[in-house]
């Protein structure tokens, strides 16, 4: 069972690079689609697999797009693994849309408030807007994917905790 959540979770950073290379222009550089697979992972795998994936898959992201903040995304990666843990956590308690809305608000304009001291605030206005769009558009993803995809994996995922 565990090679098997292994394996998943393996899969879902994977995804993670390949959103992150479907760019949307925005205002400060591009929206990306990457943070879906880490509520994915979130909702299927629970928080702790939801924080891996969401901190190996914004690093990863950065490194795809040149990394532009350079060590800062160590930190980013931090808040985003923080805010899959928590995403996860009220979505496996049945509160959906408290989750969500969690984290885009979260993604959007908590995530970003130590730039303000950081790089001003006139990049943290600035970054705010396209984080939102990518905040919305991420888990508009991620809810449609999500009861798909576990339909398909729950059945596995109990076959392979039976075999133990």
């Amino acid at each position: 069972m565990k090679s098997m959540r292994m394996g998943m979770a393996a899969m879902l950073v994977a995804l993670t690079a390949i959103g992150a290379a479907i760019k949307i222009p925005a205002i400060i550089g591009s929206v990306a689609l990457d943070s879906f697979p880490a509520l994915l992972a979130g909702a299927l795998l629970g928080g702790s697999g939801g924080a891996a994936v969401a901190s190996i898959g914004h690093l990863l992201s950065a490194l795809l797009g040149g990394m532009p903040l350079g060590p800062l995304h160590f930190f980013i990666a931090g808040e985003m693994a923080l805010l899959a843990f928590i995403f996860s956590a009220l979505y496996r308690k049945g509160k959906r849309w408290q989750a969500g809305l969690l984290f885009v608000l979260g993604n959007a304009f908590a995530a970003p408030l130590p730039f303000i001291f950081l790089m001003g605030k006139a990049f943290y206005v600035a970054i705010v807007p396209s984080l939102f769009i990518g905040s919305v558009l991420n888990a508009i993803i991620a809810y449609i994917v999500i009861p798909r995809l576990a339909s398909l994996i729950a059945p596995i995922l109990s076959k392979a905790g039976a075999g133990q």
